[in-house]
């Protein structure tokens, strides 16, 4: 998930990796925020605060 962040995060494959599909088109449409969505995202899963569309807590 970090890596998949990391390199495609600007097209949001890994939310859609997660199952967050909604989350993941606008990341695509708007490129991750222009990189602002992406870098948060990035920091949250780093802390291991990043959950899938079930609750369940990714590690990173």
């Amino acid at each position: 998930m970090l890596i998949l962040c990391f390199v495609l995060g600007g097209l949001g494959v890994h939310r859609f990796y997660a199952g967050k599909t909604g989350t993941g088109i606008l990341m695509l449409l708007t490129l991750g925020g222009l990189g602002i969505w992406t870098f948060i995202d990035f920091i949250v899963i780093v802390t291991s605060n990043f959950s899938d569309k079930n609750g369940n807590k990714i590690r990173p």
